[in-house]
């Protein structure tokens, strides 16, 4: 169950970011000042939602694999977010990427911090 908590927490923590950096580029018409200032109140709570994420799923975890879920993630809401906000369709090099990652956590998953 505490597995599922961090997940949802960084899925949420992502998406804050994601909209954060990204969800301004249809409005160039914006003041950068403004969009900055914006971005980093939308922003504001991913830290809310990373940081306990990162704290309950620290010893259940190791460091490592908790970057690793966190960027599966984040690749993953973004992915999400380019397609549906952005209109950008992936390519195969972009499901080849994927395929990569998802052999990046299969390699980590493992790996308890013993080297092994």
């Amino acid at each position: 169950m505490k597995t599922l908590y961090v997940v949802l927490l960084l899925i949420g923590s992502n998406t804050f970011m994601t909209i954060a950096w990204y969800g301004h580029l249809k409005y160039k018409h914006v003041a950068l000042s403004l969009t900055i200032l914006t971005s980093w109140l939308i922003a504001l709570p991913e830290y809310a939602l990373q940081v306990p994420a990162n704290r309950l799923g620290f010893r259940q975890f190791t460091a490592t694999q908790l970057k690793i879920i966190q960027e599966v993630i984040s690749l993953s809401v973004f992915a999400v977010f380019a397609y549906f906000y952005l209109k950008e369709t992936p390519t195969w090099r972009t499901w080849l990427a994927f395929a990569l990652i998802i052999a990046a956590v299969t390699l980590i998953r493992g790996d308890g911090g013993d080297g092994n």
